[in-house]
């Protein structure tokens, strides 16, 4: 019976480290200029691509509190920012998450994108590129829940 105990602690264990492994969840956006948080992002899975909404943010004194893609092209354009889809189309290839695409709406510009998980799941590098991905920056993300 102690060693059923065992092997059943270790499975749950085992699918908890699992979960913690994976960028779904909420994750705090981390302006990489000021080093402050900006918003709130959830990550999720569907049909095997990972893609990122905006669930809340946090504006600057002065800033709208409710802002619009003022600066976005087609369907996003002048649309809210909170509920927004900014990040899309990423796949799961080794350790990263590579080949899709990163909204700025503060810009309206879209870029390539890419992610990998930090130390122990609690970091997300995301990166957003043109072209080669030595041409982009990187912001570090701080996981939520």
């Amino acid at each position: 019976m102690a060693l059923e105990t065992a092997l059943l602690s270790a499975l749950i264990w085992s699918a908890a480290f699992a979960g913690a492994l994976s960028p779904i969840g909420l994750w705090k956006t981390i302006d990489d200029n000021t080093g402050k948080p900006r918003g709130i992002v959830r990550i999720m899975e569907v049909n095997g691509e990972y893609q990122g909404k905006v669930e809340k943010i946090f504006p600057k004194p002065g800033e709208d509190p409710d802002p619009k893609c003022e600066k976005c092209d087609g369907a996003r354009r002048n649309q809210p920012v909170i509920g927004m889809t900014i990040l899309w189309g990423l796949t799961k290839q080794g350790d990263e998450y590579q080949g899709g695409e990163i909204l700025d709406p503060e810009t309206g510009k879209v870029y390539r994108a890419k992610m990998k998980l930090e130390g122990d799941g609690g970091k997300l590098g995301v990166r957003g590129f043109i072209g080669f991905s030595l041409l982009g920056r990187t912001q570090t993300w701080v996981r939520e829940q």
